[in-house]
């Protein structure tokens, strides 16, 4: 039986610390899912369409170190109503701090009264990119700042691309 592992967020953009936890996870699991969310209360920055495309390109290295089948979806309802729909056992949550904590247990003890079959696996963030965070990536960016440090060039070229777009 496979061990299916899904991953949501919304990777408005996809990080470092993002790929971080996704290397780590598919040590864990013959299939990762990639949910990106398309909840309709967020504004996102980057298209989906486009989310979906970086994901899959800065992710393939990963599955081929691996070994790990990586996939991308979008999902616009509940994470446990996607981790089921694509059959996964459990969903990988990041946390950074105390404070991604205590908001992620909580999020952890719904999830299980929704879905008991569906376990909660939470990975801590590496030292390095601990301090990442795509609202923070953004914030910098769209002020002229470097993001070099936080985001692979695939994604500070995409992201160069909307801003560019935005202004005009």
């Amino acid at each position: 039986m496979a061990r299916i592992g899904f991953y949501p967020g919304s990777f408005d953009p996809v990080t470092y610390g993002h790929l971080d936890i996704i290397a780590r996870a598919a040590r864990l699991a013959d299939r990762l899912v990639l949910g990106v969310g398309t909840h309709h209360g967020k504004h996102s920055l980057i298209p989906v369409e486009t989310r979906m495309t970086l994901l899959e390109t800065v992710t393939r290295p990963i599955a081929e170190h691996t070994g790990a089948r990586i996939s991308v979806t979008t999902f616009g309802g509940l994470a446990v109503d996607a981790a089921r729909a694509h059959h996964a056992g459990f969903i990988i949550r990041g946390l950074r701090d105390a404070t991604d904590f205590d908001y992620e247990v909580q999020m952890a003890q719904m999830n299980v009264s929704l879905a008991p079959d569906i376990e909660t696996v939470f990975l801590s963030a590496s030292p390095a990119t601990r301090m990442i965070a795509s609202s923070l990536v953004k914030q910098i960016a769209r002020m002229g700042g470097d993001i070099s440090l936080f985001v692979p060039k695939e994604a500070q070229t995409v992201m160069a691309a909307v801003l560019a777009t935005a202004s005009h």
